[in-house]
């Protein structure tokens, strides 16, 4: 689906911008992964005892599959709110620098901090991955109405993703329900790919990808965070030289 052009009249109301941002959700492949990705958290939280309302509630206000996941896994073996508060909190931290990264890119000097409420708690990996594909495409003065239509119509698949999966729970192996929640990492593996468009996100990708195994024989818990760290450094001070050459 392609979007109307910078200067079409079709961006001059922030209501056609929502629509537009809801109408893109058919143009990534990552609506799709949601989608799978949600059944599987329906399945579990249906086997973990938690109702449907309760499963919607938490998908509408976590919007996070990860953290979703910690919540429904920690309440569900017996751990304290606290606890798993703490725990959704920590994995939660992960997504800052996104939010960091993409709200300069819609800020106006208009802009209002509250304007950036719903956004900064859409912000999640999906809708950081398409926010670069998508708003070089859209009016700086729109991006926030269409970030807005873009992660409600994100919410709602995967909350009818969520409807489903719960339905389907007596049906769904653990090997299936495993195999599907696999496919979000993948096709976030894919996305970050296809969006590089400098070196430095190109060697900070690929040195990742290639410290991981040497960061998982630490045994520390944080092998991910610690190749990401080292990778993301090292790319960096690429990137200063070149710009200094």
């Amino acid at each position: 689906m392609a979007l109307p052009p910078l200067d079409s009249p079709q961006w001059h109301h922030s209501f056609r911008a929502f629509l537009w941002g809801a109408r893109s959700i058919t143009a990534t492949v990552l609506t799709l992964v949601l989608f799978a990705t949600y059944l599987g958290i329906g399945a579990l939280a249906h086997d973990s005892g938690f109702s449907l309302l309760w499963t919607l509630v938490s998908t509408a206000f976590v919007w996070a599959g990860p953290a979703q996941i910690i919540v429904i896994t920690t309440l569900g073996s017996g751990a304290t709110i606290l606890q798993s508060a703490i725990a959704v909190t920590v994995s939660a931290i992960r997504l800052f620098p996104m939010v960091v990264s993409v709200l300069p890119m819609m800020r106006t000097e208009q802009t209002k901090r509250r304007h950036l409420i719903l956004v900064a708690h859409l912000t999640a990996v999906t809708l950081w991955v398409e926010c670069f594909r998508f708003l070089p495409q859209v009016p700086r003065e729109r991006r926030i109405a269409f970030i807005h239509g873009l992660g409600c119509g994100l919410v709602c698949v995967c909350l009818i993703a969520n409807t489903i999966g719960y339905a389907l729970a007596a049906n769904l192996s653990q090997l299936l329900g495993a195999g599907i929640l696999m496919l979000t990492p993948l096709a976030f593996l894919f996305s970050t790919a296809r969006n590089c468009r400098e070196l430095a996100d190109v060697i900070a990708l690929v040195l990742g990808l290639l410290l991981f195994p040497v960061a998982s024989l630490l045994n520390s818990g944080v092998d991910i965070l610690v190749s990401g760290v080292v990778a993301g450094t090292i790319a960096y001070g690429v990137h200063r030289a070149r710009a200094g050459a």
